[in-house]
């Protein structure tokens, strides 16, 4: 996606996207964070207390419509921002930092965020997945192979 078209080719764009109506203040958010760069706010519907939602400023639906500049300056801050729910006093024996990126991994907003879940034991939070897939190494290698060959390309 060209840095200053407003759709991507899903039709997600700023002037449907909730978290640049936070950006631009038309929506409230309880800040716990900001810069230049990113914002990091609270989640309205919290897995746990402390559930903090950190996203760029700058309006990318995927991650890999994002700069590589963003991407590494938002985990820095939840990185940051995850030691400080730690000690907030916050209830969290745990941190999961979670990102969904595309509707088939459970995106629900396009436009990047990654969450930081602060977790206990019983809380009731589960990422289910399928782990009953048992690959051989030979296929593993053939995959590994692709991504090193499509990563050469980027």
């Amino acid at each position: 996606m060209a840095e200053n078209d407003e759709r991507d080719d899903r039709g997600r764009g700023k002037a449907d996207c909730v978290f640049c109506d936070i950006m631009e203040g038309r929506l409230p958010a309880s800040v716990a964070y900001e810069d230049d760069i990113v914002v990091a706010f609270m989640d309205i519907r919290p897995v746990n207390p402390g559930h903090l939602l950190v996203v760029p400023r700058k309006h990318f639906p995927y991650l890999s419509d994002m700069n590589e500049y963003t991407g590494v300056h938002m985990f820095r801050i939840a990185l940051r921002l995850q030691d400080a729910v730690r000690r907030s006093g916050v209830r969290c024996e745990g941190i999961n930092l979670f990102v969904a990126d595309g509707e088939a991994a459970g995106q629900e907003i396009f436009h990047v965020h990654v969450h930081i879940i602060p977790r206990y034991r019983g809380d009731g939070f589960k990422i289910e997945a399928n782990r009953s897939i048992r690959p051989s190494y030979e296929e593993l290698d053939a995959i590994a192979a692709r991504i090193r060959e499509a990563y050469s390309e980027c």
